[in-house]
């Protein structure tokens, strides 16, 4: 909540306060002063007319001073000021008494070295206890007065602030808000733990939510220390419609290894009717949940995530995620400058109404990946070993349908594939200034692949209109041999930079056989441009491979310009010059299909980024079949800010329609956005998305925003063709600029 900005400042004095006040035969502070006297009969010390005290850090500057010693009391009066580094207090008068641990101050204020600033009328200050402070004001901006007069931010206002340190709170009785000086919201009396002590048993910020299916709900967070590493968190949440919520959080740090979390919630639901025809109709419902990540050595990272619940809604339905699916794991990895390994074993499954596991989820048992490289002596180039064992088990297809086109992503049964690469390279300069890169290599693939169609019984085995016979196993051996030869032009004029780089790539890869992995379970994703165009396997994962001779021809041009603007500029294509084509042989995932490499002459890309002094900003992909010739993928987008504050951005995307794919209509989408500056801390946003093939609106969103460093307000809109909504943002900073509402 806002006031949670409060009790970082609560106990007022700096730590470490009492301590500037030396006792007898401690060690000394400086003091100077236009006048002191000593006492003999009473021990009374002072220090009249102009007198600073400075002690460990601590400054105290004031018109008298008094120090009892007998009583161990010290008085400070008349334009009384305490520095600390940047923090500045300001006080008409500060009494310590009760052996320097009891403090009364009037008439105080604080400037922090962030600029925020607390007041008070009277401060009763006990050290280590509590600290009440009387008529008390917060604001993150100080005065909150810009330069133009203008009352701007927030602040907070209490007739009593009560801190206490052992109960871990602050108590303020009548607190008020003020937005822009106009007081807002008032209560008789607020709570709120203190942050500064988190493991500090009690009551943490509560929290309020409202849905129709639980009705009005309260969440109590209560934390526990349970000893020196162990934080348990005790979290009811009242609910009007379903009753009583128990969650609990217990965190067990194990230093210097990592930690443990386990959760655990659960309810007896009042009323079930709220998710009638859901999976979520029913009594009882709760999840546990558990993880943990350790350092058990150096450069090792190891650890677990695990769910488990009564159904798959739970989560969701109780507001624990947003999310549509999760993962179970248990993994290891290891990382240093030259080595990289993982192993894990993973379960994904979806959160929702689902009646059960989605048996198509895949599970990996395991799946373990390597790479190494390593520099060899003076001359003699660098070898790289990389592999990667993927082992994949299913209970059910996983099929879905595009615009006619069926895909698999996922094969019934049991699939292991283990894929080892090692290669050898080095770099040449050769006259001229050409870089050569000869690259020698081999691969072994090992795949056995076990389908047992209808393995569960209440799923039968279904007519299927994709291949459902494939090969028991595989056994393969891939030479790879490459050149990767570059000639970088360099060009200087002033202080422009022009970088030309012509690149041309022959790639063999001695295998006729694409599907190294029988079935494809990690190499589905591929779009073709200039990020993958200078590679030697353009597939994405081990399950297929490029195959045959292959050229990557193409050029990079970078510039960077005096003014601080910069283009670069990358385009290429890919020929097949000899063996099978990998990608002119597609499966049941439909990678290969359309890819603009599955014939002799590939699509041709090109990329373009610049950026200019004046805050333009460009950005585009292109992608043509140079055969027909057309386009058939293209993205472009632009940013542009003036120096009136108007911003403008706009970003298209086309997708040429393709029957093979499933994609039956060419997709055209532009968005356009605009942010007008109205007035002062007042700015105008908008933004709109049409959908050029049908010429028609798929998306807008309007709104107004005022934002003056420490207090946001907005309010918006947005519409499609067949809803609307809106939405509001209430925001209070820190001095930090972080949000603290």
């Amino acid at each position: 909540m806002l006031l949670t900005a409060l009790p970082a400042h609560a106990t007022l004095l700096p730590e470490g306060f009492f301590d500037m006040v030396p006792s007898p035969g401690g060690n000394p502070a400086a003091v100077e002063a236009d006048q002191m006297s000593y006492e003999g009969g009473t021990g009374m010390i002072a220090a009249d007319g102009k007198v600073v005290m400075s002690y460990q850090g601590f400054t105290l500057t004031a018109d008298r001073v008094e120090y009892n010693m007998q009583k161990g009391s010290v008085m400070a009066v008349g334009h009384v000021t305490l520095t600390n580094g940047g923090t500045v207090m300001h006080m008409d008068s500060i009494e310590v008494t009760g052996g320097l641990k009891e403090a009364f101050l009037n008439s105080l204020t604080i400037t922090t070295g962030e600029g925020a600033r607390i007041t008070a009328g009277s401060v009763h200050f006990q050290s280590d206890f509590e600290t009440m402070l009387t008529d008390a004001s917060y604001s993150p901006c100080g005065l909150c007065i810009d330069s133009k007069g203008r009352k701007i931010g927030w602040k907070v206002k209490a007739a009593k602030i009560h801190y206490s340190r052992d109960h871990a709170s602050v108590t303020l009785e009548q607190p008020s808000l003020e937005l822009l000086g106009i007081p807002v919201a008032w209560l008789p009396w607020f709570w709120v733990p203190d942050p500064t002590q988190p493991r500090a048993t009690g009551l943490r910020m509560p929290s309020v939510d409202y849905d129709a299916k639980r009705g009005a709900v309260a969440a109590i967070p209560y934390f526990v220390p349970v000893g020196e590493d162990i934080d348990l968190v005790l979290t009811p949440q009242l609910m009007s419609r379903q009753g009583v919520l128990m969650g609990g959080a217990l965190k067990w740090r194990l230093p210097p290894y990592g930690e443990v979390s386990i959760k655990a919630s659960g309810l007896y639901q009042l009323d079930k009717s709220a998710f009638a025809g859901t999976v979520g109709d029913r009594q009882w419902r709760g999840a546990i949940q558990t993880s943990g990540r350790f350092t058990p050595a150096d450069h090792w990272i190891a650890g677990w995530s695990y769910s488990t619940f009564t159904d798959q809604a739970y989560l969701v339905d109780y507001k624990f995620t947003d999310a549509d699916s999760y993962t179970n794991r248990v993994y290891g990895t290891y990382l240093n400058e030259m080595t990289y390994f993982d192993a894990r074993i993973e379960r994904g499954n979806l959160l929702g109404n689902y009646a059960t596991d989605d048996p198509a989820q895949a599970t990996l048992l395991p799946q373990v990946t390597f790479e190494h490289v390593q520099d060899l002596a003076p001359g003699f180039g660098r070898a790289h070993l990389s592999g990667e064992l993927l082992r994949v088990t299913r209970q059910a297809d996983q099929t879905a349908t595009y615009g006619g086109i069926p895909y698999v992503t996922g094969y019934e049964g049991t699939k292991q594939h283990l894929a080892l690469e090692g290669a050898w390279e080095d770099q040449f300069i050769l006259p001229g200034g050409l870089v050569a890169t000869p690259y020698l290599g081999a691969r072994l693939d090992a795949t056995s692949y076990d389908r047992t169609l209808g393995a569960i019984p209440s799923l039968p085995a279904p007519a299927l209109p994709y291949p459902t016979q494939f090969d028991s196993s595989l056994l393969s051996v891939t030479p790879i041999a490459a050149m990767d030869v570059r000639w970088p032009l360099v060009a200087k004029s002033g202080f422009d930079t022009h970088l030309v780089e012509p690149v041309a790539q022959l790639v063999y890869r001695g295998s006729s056989t694409t599907n190294v992995g029988i079935t494809n379970d990690d190499a589905q994703s591929f779009v073709f441009d200039t990020s993958n165009l200078f590679t030697y396997n353009h597939f994405s994962g081990i399950d297929r491979q490029d195959t045959g001779l292959q050229a990557n021809i193409g050029a990079h041009y970078l510039g960077n310009f005096a003014d601080g603007s910069w283009i670069d500029l990358v385009a290429g294509q890919s020929f097949h010059l000899a063996g099978v084509n990998a990608f002119g042989a597609s499966d049941a995932a439909q990678t290969g299909t359309s890819t603009g490499l599955g014939s002799a002459e590939s699509y041709l890309v090109g990329s373009a980024r610049a950026g200019f002094a004046n805050g333009l900003t460009l950005a585009g992909k292109l992608q043509v079949d140079q055969s027909t010739p057309r386009i058939t993928r293209a993205g472009a987008g632009a940013s542009f800010t003036f120096a009136n504050g108007l911003s403008t951005s706009g970003t298209y995307i086309y997708i040429a329609k393709d029957a093979a794919l499933g994609t039956t209509v060419d997709q055209h989408e532009i968005q356009g956005a605009v942010g007008i500056p109205v007035a002062d801390y007042w700015r105008l946003n908008g933004d709109l998305t049409w959908n050029l093939a049908s010429n028609s609106w798929l998306r807008s969103d309007v709104g107004v925003t005022y934002d003056d460093g420490y207090l946001v307000l907005g309010a918006g809109a947005n519409f499609t063709p067949t809803s609307w909504g809106t939405g509001f943002t209430f925001k209070l900073k820190g001095p930090d600029g972080q949000a603290v509402f």
